[in-house]
């Protein structure tokens, strides 16, 4: 069923692995008729080297997404005028929020070199729509939906990405941000949990704003 009610011209849904963003970004786009850019991660050659040896593939990891990232902005920035409603499962400024935490200081220095020639003309988000979850909720959705890649990932790996979210948009101003507790809501399989969520990102946006649901029952 297609929900005929407008969004924010261009959302970008953020969060940690496994909060649920491309979940969400999916629906957005399939009851919204919005065009949708994926992060994609499994297109990435080198992100299964990097998730078995961490100091070795973190930086060419780290550049594939960057510049697969940046080629689907200038992408959307060409294509604005012909579709009203864009919607991301990534946000672009983040890119240094997994570099400054897999990078060691001189690759770091490497890659913040690059960033800075590549970001200057990146849209600007209507929204930002920042998931969070526990890293046991993570965890357990991760090991749900077993993506081979994914099996390696370590915990104490997730717990410092979570931590560099949460610090990340504690400090984020670059658009309006809506901060949703998602470690309790199901919107695959519980619709009203999904509506609920899907009001708060139809509010106008502004400012910063934060939404706490507790999860609907069937």
């Amino acid at each position: 069923m297609v929900l005929m009610v407008e969004l924010p011209g261009f959302i970008a849904i953020e969060g940690p692995i496994g909060v649920g963003k491309t979940t969400l970004a999916r629906r957005l786009s399939e009851d919204f008729e919005a065009s949708l850019l994926l992060e994609q991660p499994e297109e990435n050659p080198f992100l299964e080297r990097f998730y078995e040896d961490p100091r070795r593939a973190a930086l060419p990891a780290q550049l594939s997404f960057l510049l697969t990232r940046v080629r689907q902005m200038r992408a959307m920035r060409q294509n604005d005028l012909f579709s009203s409603t864009r919607i991301a499962d990534f946000l672009l400024d983040k890119d240094r929020l997994f570099a400054e935490v897999t990078l060691d200081e001189d690759e770091l220095a490497l890659y913040e070199e690059v960033y800075t020639q590549l970001v200057l003309d990146a849209p600007r988000p209507d929204l930002v729509v920042y998931l969070q979850a526990p890293v046991d909720v993570l965890l357990r959705r991760i090991e749900q939906r077993d993506r081979s890649y994914e099996r390696l990932i370590d915990p104490a790996y997730l717990t410092r990405l979570c931590a560099r979210y949460a610090d990340f948009f504690y400090h984020y101003n670059g658009a309006p941000l809506l901060i949703v507790n998602a470690s309790e809501i199901d919107i695959v399989r519980n619709e009203r949990d999904y509506q609920a969520l899907v009001d708060e990102i139809r509010t106008p946006p502004s400012g910063r704003r934060f939404f706490n649901p507790l999860p609907f029952t069937m």
